[in-house]
Order: C-alpha cells, then structure tokens, then sequence
C-alpha cells in the first residue's frame, strides 16, 4: 500500500476561490486586522502569506506591526480600539508574544465575535458546547481535509496526539462533533506507540521531528500531520516520520503542503463567518 497525498495546497485554493466569490457578492470587504508584535522571523513570514492570501480573496487586510518592547497596556488599548471599530470584522493578535506581554490577557481582551483564531474561552465554551461560534483555524483546516480525503467519521476510532488549547482540545470537540471515538494522548500517556496504533485517524500536533514513526500507524489509517519542524538538514518536517508511514496509511497529509495552506483559509472563512454574523446575513 502506498497513501494517497492530500493536497491541503489544493484544497485551501478552493476554499479561498469559494471565498473570494461569496465576497464578490457583498456590498462590503470583510475587515482583517493582524496584530504583529517583534521580529520573529517564522511569525513575519506566516503573517505576509495571510496578508497576500486575504488581498487576494478580496478582504479588506492590514497587519499592524509593533515594536518587540510594546507593554501589555498598549497591545490592550489596541485591541479595545480594533474592537469598537465597525469595519473591522476579525482580530488575530500573532502568538507567541514578548515575554512582558500575557498571552491569555490578550485573547480574553479580544471580542469574541472578532475572534477570528477562536481563542476566546467565550468560543471555547461554546465549541465545547456544540454552540455556535468561532472555531480555532487548524482544527477546523483538519476537518476540511479529512472530509476531503473521503475519510469515514462516524463511529471511527480517533487519535489525537498533543492537548494544546490551539489543536488538541479543539480537535477533540470538533471530531466528537462529527461522532467520532476519540482518545487524546500526550507526553504522560502509557505505550503511546500502541494508542496511536489503534487509530483509524491520527491527528499528531505536538511540534516533535518525526516522532511518530511508521510502526506507530495502522494498516488504513487517515494521518494528519500538523507539525511544521525544522529538521537537522534544514527542511521542514512534520510530526510523523513521512517515507515510513507512506507505505501503511491509506491517507495522509505532507509537510510543507498539507495543514499550513489550511490553517491560513480557514482564517479567512472565519472572518467573513464573523462579518456575516456581525450584519446578521446568512452563511450562504
């Protein structure tokens, strides 16, 4: 058996097309605002791809960059303005931020119907919940694909390795939702090659090279890989070691090229979701 390659690449093009056409019909732009703070080199470039990504499909984008030394009082006062603003329709405030700066005071400062990462405990609870709301963009990215790849979700034995508030507990709610069997493993877990073994989809988001090796994966199982590692030549890898679950899954997911393009169009399906809830007009 050699896996079929799910082109997140291709997938996110399409979502973004759709995008671009439902925006066409509007009488206005969505407004995006990214909050950029210091030079960290990973954030800049993640933050361009989002900016010429959201211009393209028509958005109405700006990144607001400050300097590494901005306080904490400053990014709040920031963010409260982008809050009143009307035309701003979706908040991201790029993680991770300088030390002097609370992360977790920052995104519970950020409206919850601009919250376009779907951070807010606010959105939290209602995902959690099965309300509507906001949902946290790789996540919902990995849904895409699994629908994507033809992956069967109800009654599907479901792994998901990492519990980060950003993937791992909102990808459990979200596979819950689709009535999937899930288990969330992590560092602590017992015989984690054997839990990952059992799954018919594994979801790996702990940020570790290649820690799921090809034995780790069962004979069939859909792999999505959300790690973006840089390996000891320089390349990128992911979480799964790649060439060696090729040969035993039935599906999986590249890196570069498969979560990451996801990640950014999901943003920008959330943020016109929060323009059309903010004008109460209909998804579609």
């Amino acid at each position: 058996m050699t896996a079929r390659i799910i082109d997140g690449k291709a997938v996110a093009e399409r979502l973004r097309a759709g995008l671009a056409e439902r925006i066409a019909t509007l009488p206005f732009r969505p407004g995006l605002r990214v909050v950029r703070i210091g030079e960290d080199p990973a954030s800049g470039v993640y933050v361009r791809n989002k900016d010429r990504a959201a211009l393209a499909a028509g958005f109405d984008s700006a990144t607001i960059h400050l300097p590494a030394e901005t306080c904490e009082s400053s990014l709040l006062a920031l963010i409260a303005r982008l809050n009143a603003d009307p035309a701003v329709d979706g908040i991201l405030v790029q993680l991770p931020l300088p030390p002097q700066i609370r992360a977790d005071a920052v995104i519970a400062a950020v409206d919850p119907a601009k919250d376009v990462d779907g951070f807010h405990p606010v959105n939290a609870g209602r995902l959690a919940s099965r309300q509507p709301g906001l949902v946290p963009c790789t996540p919902k990215g990995v849904m895409h694909l699994l629908r994507e790849a033809g992956t069967p979700l109800p009654g599907a034995r479901a792994v998901v390795l990492g519990r980060s508030q950003i993937v791992g507990r909102p990808m459990l709610q979200l596979l819950l939702a689709a009535d999937c069997t899930v288990t969330v493993v992590h560092s602590r877990t017992r015989d984690l090659p054997g839990e990952c073994r059992r799954a018919e989809i594994l979801v790996a988001a702990v940020g570790q090279a290649e820690l799921v090796r090809g034995d780790w994966v069962a004979e069939g199982a859909t792999v999505i890989d959300v790690g973006i590692n840089r390996g000891g030549d320089g390349k990128l890898v992911g979480d799964v070691a790649f060439a060696e679950a090729l040969s035993r899954a039935a599906a999986i997911t590249p890196v570069p090229g498969g979560v990451g393009p996801m990640t950014i169009a999901c943003l920008l399906e959330n943020t016109l979701e929060a323009a059309l809830a903010r004008r109460s007009l209909p998804a579609e």
